[in-house]
């Protein structure tokens, strides 16, 4: 009776494990899809320039996500007939965080200031990188 029980507790377990990893995966895709909405909508000239993490370490990750959510806030839709679509992304994309923060040296100040676009394409390569 006993490793019947310890088999369906462990049964239940690995059936949980699997069941949680597409998920995250589909979110981060989901992710994927508004950031390349955002990036046809965003002003791209005459604008801040913001700081752009490229290629973090893994340990990293956090203050890069926190950097990119920094970013986010700062964006500008292109004209005002994309205002409400890009106000709705831009919320999508804010809530987009990572656990597990670790101690990383550097700062959202470390890293290059570039344009929106080129901020877009970089948190795209990150969430990618988070998904394998």
């Amino acid at each position: 009776m006993e490793r019947m029980i310890i088999f369906c507790m462990l049964f239940f377990c690995s059936s949980m494990a699997q069941t949680a990893a597409p998920y995250k995966i589909a979110k981060y895709k989901q992710l994927l899809k508004t950031i390349n909405l955002l990036e046809t909508t965003v002003k791209d000239k005459d604008v801040e320039l913001l700081h752009t993490p490229e290629n973090p370490t893994d340990g990293c990750l956090f203050t890069a996500v926190t950097c990119f959510q920094k970013g986010i806030l700062k964006l500008q839709p292109e004209n005002s007939q994309v205002n409400s679509t890009f106000m709705q992304t831009v919320k999508v994309l804010k809530r987009f965080t990572l656990i597990n923060p670790r101690k990383c040296e550097s700062s959202c100040e470390s890293y290059e200031k570039k344009k929106p676009k080129e901020f877009l394409k970089s948190l795209e390569k990150l969430i990618k990188k988070v998904i394998r």
